[in-house]
């Protein structure tokens, strides 16, 4: 499973979430996606752990909670969704 971060501040390091998600379990992956033009944070992360359980109590307390001054949105991310589009 991965976990959705949203609403997260645009100062958000892959360190400073690997240091939150890690008083839950192990963090094996964190990603912190950027603008293609700008370079910047969009605001969103993804954070995954080795157990799920770890993953759940993560979810369970950490959504909601206000942190580097933005309340959170944690859940369980979906699959990202196929665009419609024609390629050709």
């Amino acid at each position: 499973m991965t976990i959705y971060i949203g609403n997260l501040s645009y100062h958000a390091t892959e360190e400073d979430l690997r240091a939150v998600f890690a008083d839950y379990g192990t963090v094996k992956r964190v990603v912190l996606p950027t603008d293609r033009e700008t370079g910047r944070l969009r605001g969103f992360a993804f954070v995954e752990m080795t157990d799920d359980a770890q993953e759940e109590s993560a979810i369970s307390e950490l959504d909601g909670a206000e942190w580097m001054g933005r309340q959170l949105r944690v859940n369980k991310a979906r699959p990202k969704e196929r665009s419609g589009g024609v390629r050709g």
